[in-house]
């Protein structure tokens, strides 16, 4: 992950090297030569995935200037980055301390999320509901795109809510290799932990509009820090966020960082009236720029 930016952006490498101490451990050796179960732990894979996705944007210098950025979930932090409301340095430390604070709420309990495909919102929310006032708790946490909501809660509580939607009649269930119920209140230890820190935090004027998780639009008169706690222990709006990017009149989305899941939620959500772009490496890079300015 970001191996051959470092190899190739004399940029990128120093920012990557100033994380290395801003940490206080090498997360570039695991970056690049970790295994699954390395960067699968949550104080590895928030900072990691955050320093791919903003070191990328970074790299390109003054080019990279959007209209308005949005990201789902850990994105919000590089996306408020991006924006000029975080420094990079800034950025890296909360969201370090988020993964910690996730990773100490998550060992507290068995817990674990999966995506449901193929069936209506209401359906999948009608069993969670069902399941949770028989004292278990299985919520939805992140709303993507038609046809696929993400479900997280207590194990055996996942595992009953989807044998019920797979019985009503979803297409899939995908359990997803996550280390606990991330964006439901089961996170409020997390959310609790990370409230001060948030609060102390100086947000610099963003340069252009973010639009938020737990919102599905930009900000009114809610302050970053509260959006951001709020970010931990509630839904993500993602379909609800590129709507917005309908209405607001964008026919382009860049989606930079690893692999190309936003891309197919932007696909499925917007069809054809958003072209999209997922930059992972030099040459899809190269590829999108080509392709945003023939």
């Amino acid at each position: 992950m970001g191996k051959e930016l470092y190899e190739t952006s004399p940029v990128a490498k120093e920012y990557f090297e100033k994380a290395n101490e801003i940490l206080g451990f090498r997360i570039t050796d695991i970056m690049f030569e970790g295994s699954d179960e390395q960067l699968r732990q949550t104080r590895v894979t928030q900072p990691a995935v955050f320093l791919h996705s903003v070191i990328t944007a970074i790299a390109q210098g003054e080019e990279f200037c959007p209209d308005m950025v949005a990201g789902h979930s850990l994105g919000e932090f590089s996306a408020l980055t991006a924006a000029g409301a975080l420094t990079f340095e800034d950025g890296l430390k909360l969201v370090y301390k988020r993964a910690l604070a996730m990773q100490n709420a998550c060992e507290m309990q068995q817990s674990t999320m999966a995506a449901i495909l193929g069936l209506e919102d209401e359906i999948v929310e009608k069993i969670c509901k069902e399941i949770s006032d028989q004292g278990e708790t299985v919520l939805a946490a992140n709303y993507n795109c038609p046809g696929q909501l993400v479900i997280g809660g207590e194990k055996a509580a996942v595992t009953r809510a989807g044998e019920l939607a797979m019985a009503a009649g979803a297409r899939r269930l995908m359990p997803l290799r996550v280390s606990g119920p991330f964006h439901t209140p089961l996170m409020q230890p997390a959310a609790d932990a990370l409230a001060a820190r948030f609060e102390t935090q100086a947000f610099g004027e963003m340069r252009f509009p973010v639009l938020f998780n737990c919102l599905g639009h930009e900000k009114g008169d809610e302050t970053i820090p509260s959006l951001l706690v709020r970010q931990v222990r509630e839904s993500v709006y993602m379909e609800d966020t590129i709507r917005r990017l309908m209405e607001l009149g964008v026919d382009t989305v860049i989606e930079i960082g690893p692999g190309r899941a936003l891309s197919g939620f932007v696909a499925k959500t917007a069809g054809n009236a958003i072209s999209c772009y997922a930059i992972e490496d030099a040459a899809s890079l190269e590829a999108a720029v080509s392709a945003v300015l023939e």
